[in-house]
């Protein structure tokens, strides 16, 4: 089967899926169609937004549809219509069998992580605050469970020490595009071939969805793991501490060798330390509610530090 050949029906929401699809179509493969979430209201006007797959499909004159319901019958039934012999799944919605059972050549997805490590809705963020220095992305099969199905092919990515969210997810999502066409190649040609997922005596990690009670800041936690949370919700949506009793958001720290007697120590110049269970952690750069985000130099010129929790 050529590439122009196969009938492909991709399916994603963010950013993150946008480099797939682009690279799938680019390469001369037929995406008959795109799925992707419902338009949201957004902004102060509150007017109807694309998703970012949904801009990247209407650029390149995709059909696009959005259902609510994945098991909805209408939509079942425009998905038989449009005969596709592989669906590609990037960054959305968890499916039901009748969809992902349905193509001849099965349903695959792109997994930020090296599979079966940080199942879930969010392992780049996971990974950066378990402090790995090493991830990468998983193409594989889907089956019932989420997450589970066998492994097509996977790239590693290492983790820098000054890496945070932003930065790997940017890496992850062209790296991860890259690892799509391939796995895209595989199956076009006739010689994909798959492994289990290994599960028994790993300690498998998992990855669940961020909620804020994720991004407080524990100060009883140590330094360099204060440290790899701040790294792993920056710069989105940020660990937060309080500070002078109002929410700060904290999206740049730096473990330093101080040691502090009280709670937190600061010149309202240049610096501002905090004392954790183990080690001493520098506030770099911060943004307090209502306020912009800053450095912390520019934010003590205007501020004095009255407590840190």
């Amino acid at each position: 089967m050529q590439n122009k050949d196969i009938r492909i029906i991709f399916m994603g929401t963010p950013e993150f899926a946008v480099p797939s699809l682009e690279i799938l179509v680019n390469n001369g493969y037929n995406v008959v169609a795109v799925i992707t979430t419902p338009d949201k209201p957004a902004g102060r006007g509150l007017q109807l937004t694309h998703s970012p797959v949904k801009e990247a499909a209407i650029k390149h004159n995709i059909p696009v549809l959005q259902p609510e319901k994945l098991k909805d019958e209408s939509f079942i039934q425009e998905l038989i219509a449009l005969k596709a012999d592989l669906q590609v799944v990037v960054a959305f919605r968890m499916l039901p069998e009748i969809v992902w059972n349905m193509p001849p050549k099965g349903t695959f997805n792109l997994h930020a992580s090296l599979l079966p490590q940080y199942r879930g809705a969010a392992p780049i963020n996971w990974a950066i605050m378990n402090g790995e220095t090493k991830t990468g992305a998983t193409t594989f099969f889907l089956q019932h469970e989420i997450d589970t199905g066998d492994i097509i092919d996977f790239i590693e990515e290492p983790i820098y020490e000054e890496d945070n969210i932003g930065s790997l997810y940017e890496r992850l999502m062209n790296n991860g595009a890259e690892l799509v066409l391939k796995t895209v190649n595989s199956i076009a040609n006739g010689d994909v071939k798959t492994i289990p997922q290994i599960t028994e005596n790993v300690d498998l990690k998992a990855a669940p969805k961020i909620f804020k009670e994720h991004c407080q800041l524990d100060w009883n936690l140590t330094a360099i793991q204060i440290h790899n949370k701040v790294r792993g919700l920056s710069p989105y949506p940020a660990a937060f501490c309080k500070l002078n009793n109002k929410n700060c958001k904290v999206f740049a720290t730096q473990v330093v060798d101080v040691e502090l007697t009280n709670a937190f120590e600061t010149d309202q110049k240049t610096f501002l330390h905090v004392k954790t269970s183990l080690g001493t952690i520098s506030i770099l750069e911060l943004q307090l509610e209502g306020k912009k985000r800053i450095k912390i130099d520019e934010f003590l010129r205007g501020t004095n530090i009255m407590s840190v929790e």
